[in-house]
């Protein structure tokens, strides 16, 4: 049973990684207003909002099968407080403050129109934040931390990421989706 949690907590942990990459490259999308192709721009939004939740289910299995496993030997502490735990203290850290910022951007994400939009987009930044944090943790722990696929596969992701990011600060990007046009008054 314990290797059936420990292979189901680093299954979950790296296709976690893939789908918030992929969100955070349809973040980008989303916020430029403009359409992908095979998708409108509401599709795109629809995909990031699907993908970031299946991302977060994810990773409650990831800690949930990991917190079971004798062998992680995790407590509820090591879940919910950064760099206490014993075995790889920072990274172990990393991951778990990955979770905390996630767990606020989703509370924030799925109480958008409860919150409004300042709070919504002021919190969502802190997507910035989680990604890396969270690759980071990927990469200081677990059996794959060193295998040549997974250094290749984190290659990738930080490639989507920092060309998402690159094309998100170029003069081309025009910036709509987040504010409004103000509306014309007919007198």
């Amino acid at each position: 049973m314990n290797e059936a949690l420990w292979a189901l907590g680093r299954g979950t942990g790296i296709v976690a990684l893939v789908l918030l990459t992929v969100s955070v490259v349809l973040g980008i999308a989303t916020r430029s207003g403009r359409p992908l192709p095979l998708l409108g721009r509401f599709g795109v939004a629809d995909v990031h909002r699907t993908v970031a939740l299946t991302a977060t289910g994810l990773i409650a299995l990831h800690l949930g099968s990991l917190l079971f496993d004798s062998y992680a030997q995790l407590n509820l502490l090591d879940l919910v407080l950064p760099f206490l735990g014993t075995w790889r203290p920072l990274w172990l850290g990393l991951g778990t403050l990955a979770v905390d910022l996630l767990a606020v951007i989703t509370l924030v994400s799925l109480l958008r129109h409860r919150v409004g939009p300042r709070v919504f987009k002021a919190v969502h930044w802190l997507t910035y934040a989680l990604w890396p944090v969270a690759l980071l943790h990927s990469l200081g722990t677990g059996t794959n931390a060193g295998s040549a696929w997974f250094t290749v596969l984190a290659a990738v992701c930080s490639a989507a990421v920092a060309g998402a990011v690159a094309w998100r600060f170029t003069p081309s990007f025009d910036g709509r989706g987040w504010h409004r046009t103000p509306r014309k008054v007919l007198l």
